[in-house]
């Protein structure tokens, strides 16, 4: 039987959550930059020894607090999600277990087997955001197809959807006639795939 991706997507306010990122270096930064690129009013902060130059601007940049120190599992008081990013294996498998023992979403840099979740390639345009997974095997082909989408989603999406919220309000009846009118709209942003494929 075919491997399935059983992970189900979803697309959490992070500017209502708490996050803490455990790690300073280059995968600390890679992770806190693809959160606030994706979410720039992120409520994060970052714990760690030390902190690269780049990932101290970017903190400065969107407000994010910076402790300089160890980890400390005091740190994850009040805390939703856990991203450790070290590149010390036992501290991260540390954070896991701290993490486990409090109920908290945990993503391990580089370890799929201790993720609750994973951080995909993002396609973003205005107010319509895709996800991308690969269920952690290949990072590099949601890059590639984060690059595919961006490429082929019109720029104008953003004033489509705007149009179609306005649209929707003013629609008259039940849930069910609203879902019907919609769907009938929105028929003709299905590509039709030729007979001949």
């Amino acid at each position: 039987m075919e491997e399935r991706n059983e992970l189900y997507p979803v697309f959490l306010k992070v500017n209502q959550l708490n996050i803490l990122v455990v790690g300073g270096g280059n995968v600390g930064h890679e992770k806190l930059y693809f959160l606030l690129k994706s979410s720039p009013n992120a409520n994060v902060e970052v714990v760690a020894k030390k902190f690269l130059p780049e990932t101290a601007e970017l903190a400065k940049k969107f407000g994010v607090k910076m402790t300089k120190g160890r980890y400390r599992r005091k740190y994850l008081k009040k805390r939703h999600v856990v991203i450790a990013a070290t590149n010390d294996a036992k501290l991260n498998k540390r954070v896991h277990r701290d993490a486990k023992k409090r109920y908290l979403l945990a993503n391990i840099a580089d370890t799929p087997d201790l993720c609750d979740f994973y951080m995909g390639g993002i396609v973003n345009k205005g107010h319509v955001k895709i996800a991308i997974s690969t269920n952690g095997k290949s990072p590099t082909t949601a890059k590639r197809l984060r690059e595919f989408f961006e490429e082929v989603i019109p720029e104008n999406v953003n004033q489509m959807v705007e149009n179609l919220n306005e649209y929707r309000k003013s629609i008259k009846g039940d849930f069910e006639a609203k879902v019907e009118q919609m769907n009938t709209i929105t028929e003709s942003l299905k590509v039709k795939k030729n007979k001949n494929d």
